[in-house]
């Protein structure tokens, strides 16, 4: 083999490995990784102060059509819970180019949203489909992986995997 090929060989599987210490670290049934955000409005989202609150964290953007199915059922799901300690996260992974798309968009949604420029979410590894969707309980602990399984999202899915979440004592012990 050449030495650019063991090059390139050596390069991917070091690649391979940090990739996964990252993305492999996500665990359901653990704590989820944190996660900090400048809203379009502004204001500051920091997960760990969402502490008592079930939270939906949804990667999205303008040109992807299933994405673009899932928010309106968001909307619909957060209206009927937010008063149960129900919050849900937009985060777009568009371009810069289309933040007026974006907010155009997030003028039909009551729930907040983010450029994914101004998040800070590494330790949900790379977001490498869309849409990626992850709930997160009221003690903190990661309920759903958007990076594995089915990612559709929709009001069954909701109802079955959230519904007990907000159900739950908020205060186990």
């Amino acid at each position: 083999m050449s030495f650019k090929r063991n090059l390139y060989f050596v390069t991917a599987g070091i690649f391979s490995v940090f990739f996964c210490l990252a993305a492999c670290a996500m665990k359901e049934g653990q704590p989820s990784p944190g996660l900090t955000a400048k809203t379009l409005q502004g204001a500051p989202f920091d997960l760990h102060k969402e502490s008592g609150k079930v939270v939906i964290i949804h990667f999205w953007a303008t040109w992807c059509s299933p994405c673009r199915l899932e928010m309106p059922i968001l909307e619909s799901y957060y209206q009927q819970h937010k008063n149960e300690g129900l919050q849900v996260l937009a985060i777009s992974m568009d371009d810069p180019a289309d933040d007026h798309a974006v907010q155009n968009v997030m003028q039909t949604f009551s729930y907040p949203a983010a450029y994914q420029r101004e998040a800070d979410y590494k330790g949900y590894g790379r977001i490498w489909r869309m849409p990626m969707t992850f709930i997160i309980d009221r003690q903190g602990i990661l309920r759903r992986d958007g990076s594995e399984g089915d990612p559709k999202i929709d009001l069954p899915l909701l109802e079955k995997s959230v519904t007990p979440l907000l159900k739950a004592d908020q205060n186990p012990h």
